[in-house]
């Protein structure tokens, strides 16, 4: 039996308490995330906005985002957290979806969500060019960096619960990844 693929009209059918996505025309719906995956991607995001975001602090020169919407070739995903550098988007345009790819993104990882994470999305995050990408486990407490080489990522660390890192592609910043457990010990 051939399977229908997935339309928009689908990922607007969902209940609002889930959010959805279109990998290789297949529908994903997953629950909103937990306390860890919230906790982990908010504070992430604050880590980066002011000196990134806002350059206070940083250098500046990006547009970061929590949760947008990205369109991209046949794919609608949502990462937790993308950015993109001013270079290349300097105005944020008033879209629902982004059909530019980001240069940067993070998925938090949840135990429902890591495996379509780790291998389908990271497909076509590589087949639309995003350069980084970060994967957090708020459960393992770790941080993944990736580096697109070619047509595919490669691993350039694995950090663990307490360290402090400068990593790819925001380096200038000391990052504390005890900030980013913060609450999940509680």
């Amino acid at each position: 039996m051939t399977r229908k693929p997935a339309t928009y009209a689908d990922l607007e059918a969902l209940p609002p308490n889930q959010v959805g996505e279109i990998v290789a025309g297949e529908l994903h719906a997953s629950p909103r995330p937990a306390s860890r995956h919230a906790s982990a991607a908010s504070y992430l995001y604050a880590e980066l906005r002011w000196p990134f975001g806002r350059g206070r602090g940083g250098p500046g020169g990006w547009i970061l985002l929590f949760e947008p919407e990205l369109h991209l070739g046949r794919d609608v995903l949502v990462p937790d957290i993308a950015g993109w550098r001013r270079e290349r988007m300097p105005e944020l345009p008033d879209v629902v979806g982004f059909t530019m790819a980001p240069d940067w993104l993070c998925e938090v990882l949840s135990p429902s969500t890591a495996r379509l994470d780790r291998a389908r999305k990271l497909v076509a995050y590589a087949r639309e060019g995003v350069k980084h990408v970060w994967l957090v486990d708020p459960i393992q407490r770790t941080l993944e960096v990736f580096r697109l080489e070619g047509p595919h990522y490669l691993l350039l660390a694995t950090h663990l619960e307490e360290e402090t890192v400068h990593a790819e592609p925001f380096e200038a910043l000391a990052l504390e990844l005890p900030v980013l457990w913060e609450d999940a010990a509680r």
